[in-house]
């Protein structure tokens, strides 16, 4: 479809104008909507929310994500997915923060809270004599 403007040109914006309950249709190329006054570059998001989602897109799209691992023995997030188990002591703290989201949606919270573990009585006064 040309442009309704210069009759030259692909139309790329099309407008929609109601006035006095007529309906209007006007078809235009870039250069014409832009000596017109309508803008056809996409506005970047102007809130917080905005820019962040913007990021995360364009972070997805670019396929860079980072990925944490314990600096001692190279375990991952991923790894600990697979496996259940970490690869060593220094895992607990470098994935502290996903741990404690992990404990809090499987079991409500992320502290331990009730009674530790005693041994029976039998073995506690074996190990004692």
């Amino acid at each position: 479809m040309l442009c309704d403007s210069c009759h030259e040109r692909d139309a790329v914006v099309h407008l929609t104008q109601i006035e006095n309950n007529s309906v209007t249709q006007v078809h235009l190329c870039e250069r014409c909507a832009a000596e017109r006054g309508v803008e056809t570059t996409v506005a970047e998001p102007k809130h917080p929310l905005g820019e962040l989602l913007h990021a995360v897109q364009a972070q997805l799209a670019s396929g860079d994500e980072r990925v944490e691992a314990c600096t001692f023995c190279g375990c991952t997030m991923a790894d600990f997915r697979a496996t259940g188990r970490w690869g060593c002591p220094h895992c607990y703290v470098t994935f502290e923060s996903s741990m404690r989201g992990l404990l809090r949606r499987l079991h409500g919270s992320a502290q331990h809270v009730g009674e530790r573990y005693q041994p029976p009585r039998s073995e506690a006064m074996g190990r004692a004599a």
